[in-house]
């Protein structure tokens, strides 16, 4: 193991992140104004996630005054303080880019029916 991979492993977070994609998640993210610390919340769906690592980012929809709004989160970001699940998703595919043509109802992903 080289000087680089001590490193990036050094700075992944412990906690394993467990949503995955076409979740509709709430991510707490620390937000700074000035001198001043806030925490404000995005809720949305997960329509991709890549890397592994340290570089693993995924990505967050949602739509807002009639605006489509996209965010990339790194995983293990010290901006990030919470990811929390909303509700399951049930989706055939790994990225869902679809969903960025789509308006309205037709944009909703199903959810996941467990037993």
């Amino acid at each position: 193991m080289n000087i680089l991979d001590k490193i990036r492993n050094e700075q992944v977070k412990p906690e394993r992140h467990e949503f995955n994609i076409g979740d509709t998640i709430k991510i707490s993210v620390k937000i700074v104004e000035g001198g001043n610390e806030r925490i404000q919340q995005f809720q949305g769906t997960v329509i991709a996630r890549r890397g592994q690592g340290i570089e693993e980012t995924f990505t967050v929809r949602r739509v807002q005054a009639g605006e489509g709004v996209e965010r990339v989160f790194p995983i293990n970001s010290p901006r990030i303080a919470k990811i929390e699940v909303i509700r399951r998703g049930d989706v055939r595919r790994a990225k869902l880019y679809y969903l960025r043509d789509k308006i309205g109802k037709a944009a909703r992903v199903k959810e996941l029916r467990t037993k």
